[in-house]
């Protein structure tokens, strides 16, 4: 029975697969009504005369299922009939949204759900878009939303899907406090994390709603920050959102900072068939390093450095992995340890959940592609690359098995958010005040397109500036931006001139060698010069309208541990704007440099240095409106624009200024008070040169010393300085007290 029961099944195998085994004569499909039977017979890849058997048969119901137009299939063959019956998916008449009257929300929802009107409807994906609806819902603030869903099936073989939302109050943040060993100040931790606190005049910012996926953001954000500045266990033990009545809550981070660890030994290990002249320079890092604030930065830095050794060497093949040990309590034994991976090449790159960002976004972002050596190293920059963009919520990369044994497929899975923003705020000081509104779009018709719009207005001057930055211009790996803007300042009442300056220009910026950032531009700007009898004689002399057409470029050395708020490293910065054709041909030069140290955890060391030179090429007198002035910031204790030379009872500027800072943050000063911050300075500058006058120029150094206080208010950032003058001349206009504050809604 036994050996008649294998003869049996073996019968059968043999027999079916051979008697499939033909080809097909003819085509008939039962069951569609909307997809005619030539676009079926286009999806399956079948056509007449084609052989079949059952491999060929099951792959022509994966490719049908894979239109997703059907929801059932049913494939017969015999005799040479094909014989496909199916069963087509409802198509979605409609999708309404009951409960929600805000436009831009709705628009929000309709551009993320999977489930859109005119395509075909999965039962399957309604959870999906349930959660999709409750995420973008609680990212404006709807945190007790809730979302039910049904659908209505029509006689046509369509349905219409239905979303009842329940928006409920919005949940506003009162406050945020930091508790624990947190070791830094509350006012350094809230200008780190995205979320604010909700204030009455705050009537734009969404960053005031609760947010569960924001306040992951902000949990990232402030370990990364801590890890920067050394803090190598930091843990952020806790976040929790108490509510306080119906619609506030208090946001609370807990933080255990622990200790400030430092770099010991840092070793590199090498296949042996690698030389160790190729990887010199890590060396140089590790010297560098050795003994120096803990930081990820610098981990970075090196993984980056064997990435371009790799690329410049042609080592395809290699993969970099570190392994961190802490000896003596806080110290990190860091190596390195680069090894040769498997001949591995990329067979497909498959990309998901980008449903509004076009693909070649997300592909041209890739430093890796199809048919390429398989990198880690490379894969890994790339997805934090794609990060970097901020237009998705999260990146997930996923690395599979091909077909082929010689080759993987790389999935990228994106989630994709909200990328436009509306700010606005205003501020006011000694100075002056000013109100401010921009409009921006990172993200503009999913094609990774950034557009920008702001406008300033202050006591004196009105200006508007629109930009658009494509990242990738042309596949050439360079962005381009371009910039329109105008300018104008009104000083008819206080000095008898009204200046307008209108233009456009176009430039790049690109890192050029390992953190040196190149950035050149083009311009060209119409200028008007208006007076009146108040007027200087240099500014009457000069009034009328004038046209400058510029090259424009700037190369800057950023070694700082960080961008915001560093404490170690430098940043030194040259640019230049060339005339190409213009009235005085003005030839502008500038450097700044800035150092910070930081020997312990509350003192920060800066010191800084200006120049800036202007010049004309053509031996005439450079115009008043491109004269240098020292930047306010730059010398306290004086009015700014109000040292240097004379004409009349006007502060003219000169062709050449500079200036140096001293700047110490004074942590015994009040440690109690989170949220300020002491600090010394000493200032010194210079403005002198008048080409067009020798006599009114009076070179003379200016110098001041006081006390700077940075106060996070309840209604924004307050800085202030208690300045006194140790050198200046009789002309100049002293300022022993200095005020800004500013606020955004």
């Amino acid at each position: 029975m036994i050996k008649k029961f294998i003869i049996t099944v073996l019968f059968f195998v043999f027999s079916s697969n051979f008697l499939l085994a033909d080809e097909i004569k003819k085509i008939l499909i039962d069951g569609n009504k909307r997809i005619t039977d030539d676009t079926i017979i286009v999806f399956s890849g079948i056509k007449i005369g084609s052989q079949v058997n059952s491999d060929v048969l099951n792959e022509i119901v994966k490719k049908l299922y894979e239109t997703n137009f059907f929801n059932d299939i049913k494939i017969n063959y015999n005799k040479g009939i094909l014989n496909l019956k199916v069963s087509e998916n409802a198509i979605i008449q409609s999708v309404i949204f009951n409960g929600v009257k805000n436009k831009r929300i709705l628009n929000t929802l309709e551009e993320n759900i999977l489930l859109k009107e005119k395509n075909s409807f999965f039962e399957t994906y309604i959870k999906d878009d349930e959660d999709k609806i409750t995420n973008i819902l609680r990212t404006n603030g709807y945190y007790f939303a809730k979302v039910d869903s049904k659908y209505l099936k029509n006689d046509n073989n369509t349905v219409d899907l239905i979303f009842d939302i329940n928006l409920g109050e919005r949940a506003l943040i009162e406050k945020i406090k930091f508790i624990g060993n947190k070791v830094l100040k509350d006012r350094n931790l809230k200008q780190v994390i995205v979320s604010e606190e909700a204030k009455f005049w705050k009537i734009i910012s969404k960053r005031k709603y609760l947010d569960v996926q924001r306040i992951e953001l902000d949990k990232n954000l402030l370990k990364n920050y801590y890890k920067n500045n050394g803090y190598y266990n930091v843990s952020i033990e806790s976040s929790s959102a108490q509510l306080v009545n119906d619609e506030y809550f208090e946001l609370i981070f807990n933080i255990n900072a622990g200790e400030k660890f430092y770099f010991r030994n840092i070793s590199l290990e090498l296949p042996s068939n690698y030389s160790n002249e190729n990887f010199k320079s890590i060396n140089s890092l590790f010297k560098k390093l050795k003994n120096n604030v803990y930081s990820l930065k610098k981990i970075e830095e090196i993984l980056k450095e064997i990435d371009e050794i790799a690329l410049s060497k042609q080592f395809e093949f290699i993969s970099a992995k570190y392994n961190e040990k802490i000896v003596d309590k806080n110290k990190i034994d860091l190596n390195i340890k680069i090894k040769e991976s498997e001949k591995i090449y990329v067979d497909r790159i498959k990309v998901f959940g980008n449903y509004s960002t076009q693909e070649n976004v997300i592909r041209n972002t890739l430093l890796i592609d199809e048919g390429d050596p398989f990198n880690e190293i490379l894969l890994n920059n790339s997805i934090n690359d794609l990060k970097y963009k901020n237009i998705f919520k999260s990146v997930k990369l996923k690395v599979e098995d091909s077909d082929d044994s010689f080759k993987k497929n790389i999935i990228i899975s994106v989630e994709e958010k909200p990328t436009g923003e509306i700010s606005a705020g205003a501020g006011a000081g000694t100075s002056g005040t000013q109100i401010s509104f921009g409009i921006a779009e990172k993200n503009y018709g999913g094609t990774g397109v950034r557009l920008d719009t702001n406008f300033l207005i202050s006591d004196t001057t009105v200006r508007g500036k629109f930009s658009v930055d494509n990242p990738n211009f042309k596949n050439s790996d360079r962005s381009l931006r371009t910039t329109l803007e105008s300018t104008s300042t009104d000083q008819m009442k206080n000095f008898g001139y009204e200046n307008t300056r209108t233009g456009l220009s176009f430039g790049t910026t690109y890192e050029q060698y390992r953190d040196i950032y190149f950035s050149p531009s083009f311009s060209n700007y119409f200028e008007s010069l208006k007076t009146s009898s108040k007027a200087s004689a240099s500014k009457k002399k000069q009034e009328g309208n004038y046209f400058d057409s510029e090259f424009s470029y700037g190369l800057s050395l950023n070694k700082l541990n960080q961008r915001f708020q560093p404490t170690d490293g430098y940043k030194s910065t040259f640019y230049q704007t060339i005339p190409l054709v213009s009235d005085d041909y003005a030839l502008d030069t500038a450097y700044e440099y800035s150092k910070f140290i930081s020997p312990n955890d509350s003192l920060v060391l800066n010191v800084s240095l200006f120049a800036r030179a202007v010049t004309s090429l053509n031996d005439k007198d450079v115009r008043v409106s491109k004269r240098v002035f020292v930047p306010s910031k730059k010398l306290r204790g004086f009015e700014y624009g109000r040292i240097g030379p004379i004409d009349g009872d006007e502060f003219i500027g000169g062709n050449y200024g500079s200036a140096l800072n001293f700047n110490t943050t004074f942590p015994k000063l009040l440690p109690e008070l989170q949220n300020i911050d002491f600090s010394i300075f000493f200032d010194a500058a210079n403005v002198w040169g008048v080409d067009y006058n020798d006599s009114l120029d009076e070179s003379k150094i200016r110098s001041s010393t006081g006390l700077a206080v940075n106060w996070f208010t309840p209604i924004g950032p307050l800085n202030f300085s208690l300045a006194t003058p140790i050198t200046k001349a009789d002309s100049d206009k002293t300022e022993t007290f200095r005020f800004d504050i500013g606020t955004t809604f």
